[in-house]
């Protein structure tokens, strides 16, 4: 039996040139490659066979093209340079500023590294090690650093200049790989140990002035073809099998060189996006997606979805689940979903089915719904996969009822966020010091039969529901 092999391209940032990417299809196509895959991290996946590799590895060093084969030491650059100009038209952060980022690199990361903007919420901005999210400041960045293999974040307490991110990255990945009996796959990380230890070592900071503000949550429908600024259209193209031929993406590499647009892009969400399309080559677009008689209106609850790549059991859940969704008519308007095998692959979402023993699965949620936090509250623990549903139907209900309530009390619908100057109001809450699981008066614990609205201090004889920690593992915490 023929042995197969996944090679993996990193696409710096998720941008391609049209001619680049169309001669790594040439490459991948006298291969034996017949079908392209695209990742959570804006990277390219093939299979060839065993008999095909030394071929393979002769063509890609003769282009220059890196690659690894069947690993992942270099889990790739995310940016939101894919939203520029479709998703945020504010700001200073354009093309030639992300361009300049990468091109100042000179090493390859080893940690999950995200470069995005502040004003998007399409890219997510946590899921990397090492999170550079633009400020106020034209060319300077608020660091937040998650720690390789937990969910611990905290803030670096000054902002970091566009052309020292790369060097700051490789600063803090040789501090983190020295030091990791300190900094990796820990429970509990010193902060203040890490910001001692990496002061010594940056330059040209700015001191922060203001907290970082994000936007809410909204995932913008990233299909079809849709018009932006005063004459120009993008194409949006997503496959439900994540699966993309590679044929198309030959002629799509093909179009873009005869009609002059320069770059493809490929988002966190496994799908492509081709910009600067004018008006009057519109129908050749239409003319390809036909050829490969391909649809690009699917239904937004299925495009809210975030499965590992190259998953066939997400995937197959995911499918599983949508469909299910479709038949109970479910609203999932401002929700995202995210569903993991494997323990810490960092997927992005506000609702999240994380694999158990056996076929059980365990539905967890984020602080507020908000996929950006990486605060979980533990909904249910061993469900079986036929029992998913049911139990995303009641939680989705459960946001809704919260969303009315907030927009009943503020007055509005959260479409924008205004800086009144108020001081922020603040809850307590109560988190593990062994696995950061919240507990939250707001929502009670379902897994461990308390209601919503039960204040922490009385309940008796309370253990964590991820890990089984007793009460006196808990620490008040001050949440805005």
């Amino acid at each position: 039996m023929s042995v197969q092999h996944t090679i993996k391209i990193n696409l710096t940032g998720g941008v391609v040139s049209a001619g680049d990417l169309y001669e790594i299809l040439v490459i991948a196509e006298k291969a034996g490659a017949t079908n392209i895959y695209f990742g959570t991290r804006q990277q390219l996946y093939f299979h060839i066979d065993d008999s095909l590799l030394n071929d393979m590895n002769y063509n890609m060093l003769g282009a220059e093209i890196a690659y690894e084969l069947g690993v992942e030491e270099y889990p790739n650059i995310v940016s939101s340079y894919v939203a520029d100009t479709i998703f945020n038209t504010e700001g200073w952060l354009k093309e030639g500023v992300y361009k300049d980022i990468f091109d100042l690199f000179t090493h390859q990361p080893k940690l999950k590294i995200n470069i995005a903007d502040s004003g998007q919420s399409f890219v997510p901005f946590f899921t990397g090690n090492l999170n550079f999210i633009s400020s106020g400041v034209s060319n300077y960045w608020y660091l937040y650093v998650r720690f390789p293999k937990t969910n611990q974040v905290c803030c670096w307490p000054a902002l970091v200049y566009s052309d020292d991110i790369p060097e700051v990255s490789k600063v803090i990945e040789g501090l983190i790989y020295s030091n990791k009996t300190k900094f990796y796959d820990k429970a509990v990380i010193d902060e203040q140990l890490f910001f001692n230890m990496l002061k010594p070592l940056m330059s040209h900071e700015q001191a922060i002035t203001h907290p970082l503000n994000l936007p809410e949550f909204f995932l913008p429908y990233y299909e079809g073809f849709n018009k932006y600024g005063s004459n120009k259209y993008w194409l949006g193209i997503y496959r439900r099998n994540e699966c993309f031929e590679l044929s198309f993406l030959k002629d799509v590499c093909m179009l873009c060189l005869q009609t002059r647009v320069g770059q493809l892009y490929i988002t966190p969400w496994k799908s492509i996006l081709i910009k600067s399309i004018d008006n009057t080559d519109r129908q050749y677009w239409g003319s390809l997606l036909n050829k490969y008689r391909l649809n690009v209106r699917h239904a937004a609850n299925e495009l809210n979805w975030q499965v590992e790549d190259q998953c066939p059991e997400g995937l197959a859940l995911k499918r599983q689940l949508v469909r299910e969704f479709e038949e109970a008519d479910m609203r999932t308007y401002r929700l995202c979903f995210a569903i993991k095998t494997q323990p810490r692959t960092g997927l992005f979402g506000s609702v999240i089915l994380k694999k158990q023993t056996g076929e059980h699965w365990e539905i967890m949620y984020t602080r507020d719904f908000n996929p950006n936090s990486k605060d979980f509250v533990v909904y249910k623990k061993r469900v079986p996969k036929a029992e998913i549903i049911k139990h995303l139907e009641e939680l989705c209900r459960i946001y809704y009822s919260f969303y009315a309530d907030n927009e009943l009390k503020t007055g509005n619908d959260h479409s924008h966020t205004e800086d009144t100057g108020e001081p922020v109001k603040q809850k307590t809450v109560h988190q593990c010091i062994n696995c950061l699981s919240v507990y939250d008066e707001t929502y009670g614990d379902n897994e461990n039969g308390i209601s919503p609205g039960i204040a922490f201090s009385d309940v008796l004889n309370y253990s964590c529901p991820v890990c089984g920690s007793s009460k006196a593992y808990f620490e008040e915490k001050k949440w805005a």
